[in-house]
């Protein structure tokens, strides 16, 4: 028999309604106005954005999951903590980042492990397409990161081949097209047990471009 899921909030709520963001902006939404925004789309259990918030607390953090017995219960357990600098949005991310957020206002956006809908008939649902890219490395700052993971060996060559393709962005870690360690980076649960199973990680690392904007000399 599985659990009735609680709806009680047993402190703060840190989830948003789209329609007071669209109204009143980011800077009415976190304690620090005008910090730095960090995004993670698909925040799952939420254990890699808390500990990316718990570890920089002058940062804020919004995380966007479309799950909402997921999104209740990282509500409910950040409530339980001292962490006020995540925000969560209950939404679909390729909606959501082309209305919610402007041209370069995101700092950092982390896509860990998104669902890589193997059968060729779905492949339309997943979520790293040129369409989504597009607009949300619209959305990062200039030298803004977009750190993508997956353990999927044929997803991984169709983010390689989406996010090479994308003019806004270039491969921090060309020439290779992903790595498949990255040191320093938090492990959930789950990464631990998929790579006691050997499983191959790839991790892609990219950054949006630089664009001169000086008119050249006569």
């Amino acid at each position: 028999m599985s659990r009735a899921l609680k709806y009680q909030i047993p402190g703060f709520d840190c989830r948003l309604d789209v329609h007071d963001l669209a109204r009143y902006g980011w800077p009415e939404t976190f304690p620090r106005p005008g910090s730095r925004l960090v995004v993670e789309v698909g925040f799952g259990r939420g254990e890699f954005l808390i500990d990316q918030a718990s570890r920089n607390p002058e940062t804020s953090f919004v995380g966007i999951e479309v799950s909402h017995k997921r999104c209740l219960k990282m509500a409910r357990r950040l409530a339980r903590t001292e962490i006020t600098n995540v925000r969560l949005l209950e939404n679909n991310a390729e909606r959501v980042m082309g209305e919610l957020f402007d041209e370069a206002s995101i700092a950092c956006c982390w896509i860990n492990f998104p669902d890589p809908w193997p059968k060729k008939r779905h492949h339309r649902r997943r979520l790293v397409q040129r369409k989504f890219v597009g607009a949300l490395a619209h959305c990062l700052e200039p030298d803004g990161v977009l750190y993508v993971t997956t353990d999927h060996e044929g997803y991984a060559e169709a983010i390689h081949e989406c996010l090479s393709s994308e003019d806004q962005l270039r491969n921090a870690y060309g020439p290779e097209p992903y790595r498949h360690d990255v040191e320093g980076r938090m492990q959930t649960r789950y990464e631990v047990e998929w790579r006691s199973q050997q499983r191959t990680i790839h991790y892609f690392m990219y950054k949006r471009r630089r664009v001169d904007t000086r008119i050249p000399a006569a």
